[in-house]
């Protein structure tokens, strides 16, 4: 069956979008895996350094050249917020609180990103996407539960994730009018870059934790900077200049069912029945959000016969 060229754009970024999440959920197994031997800081720097290292040697390759003076404004907001302050505070509020605590909190972020989005941008908040967020969050809050041990958080480790969630959607919503004036390929370097700078202070931390980590702990390190970092924040960047922020953010509720299942099968954790509703809750939220009103097709006109010619006249001809 071939896919119609109108319809190609959309499929493209939908599958952008999915590459995306799925190397998100990811990066929730390696970031726990690294911060046994990484400290907040250094593992942000680290993946960062690593990321920005691909996303150059790409960028000269292709030969992208430095962005336009009118993306810098978002590409430097989302640079600091995203890149740099939201991964070093979340790494901290992860060490803090348990992964479910960490998840349900995070997972505020898609909705300050759809309520941000219709005030800065002028995003639409059309009811499938607030429903869909909905259900999502639902999940999320079940999964969070199911997973939260007890005395396993702290105040201010729910707030270092509170945190992160806000600098999270601060920086998309930042992000979203860069990706009008540049590539999603600049946008992503230039922004690792900003943050790789302002994580720059925890380079001698780096230093001494890469000396004494595993070296199993060194290449979660550098897979996080090259493919949740480099490549998924790319093809977010690609499926973000596609479609509104509140859509994109609704996707990531996909990621709390994505770990479930990758904790699962990489680590041995076996999830219960309140965690398996809750992911199944996240996606079908996801569906819901990205699904789109069918239009009822316009029935044709109705064209009246014309008038057949009366007796009287055709007698006169």
């Amino acid at each position: 069956m071939r896919t119609s060229p109108s319809r190609r754009p959309d499929l493209l970024a939908a599958g952008a979008a999915t590459v995306t999440v799925v190397l998100w959920a990811s990066a929730f197994v390696s970031i726990r895996s690294a911060g046994e031997a990484y400290s907040p800081g250094a593992l942000a720097l680290g993946r960062l350094l690593s990321g920005a290292l691909v996303l150059g040697l790409i960028c000269l390759l292709r030969r992208e050249g430095v962005p336009p003076r009118s993306a810098w404004r978002g590409i430097a907001i989302s640079g600091v917020l995203w890149f740099g302050f939201y991964m070093v505070v979340l790494n901290w509020g992860e060490q803090r609180v348990d992964a479910g605590t960490a998840a349900l909190v995070v997972n505020v972020g898609p909705i300050l990103i759809a309520l941000l989005g219709a005030r800065l941008l002028g995003d639409a908040l059309p009811p499938r996407l607030l429903a869909g967020m909905a259900v999502s969050f639902a999940g999320a809050v079940t999964v969070g539960l199911s997973m939260s041990g007890e005395g396993g958080s702290s105040l201010f480790g729910v707030v270092l994730c509170l945190l992160a969630a806000v600098a999270y959607a601060g920086g998309v919503v930042a992000q979203k009018p860069a990706l009008a004036h540049a590539s999603a390929l600049q946008v992503t370097t230039f922004g690792c870059l900003v943050g790789a700078v302002l994580c720059l202070p925890f380079a001698g931390q780096l230093v001494r934790d890469a000396a004494g980590a595993p070296v199993s702990a060194t290449l979660n390190v550098v897979y996080l900077g090259v493919f949740p970092t480099a490549l998924a924040f790319t093809t977010w960047a690609y499926a973000l200049a596609r479609t509104t922020a509140g859509r994109m953010g609704a996707t990531t509720y996909a990621v709390p069912a994505l770990v479930v299942l990758m904790s699962w099968l990489a680590l041995g954790e076996v999830p219960g029945l309140l965690t398996l509703a809750g992911g199944a809750l996240c996606l079908a939220g996801v569906a819901v959000s990205r699904s789109r009103r069918r239009r009822t097709p316009t029935p044709p006109a109705r064209t009246e016969p014309a008038p057949e010619p009366r007796r009287e006249d055709t007698e006169r001809v």
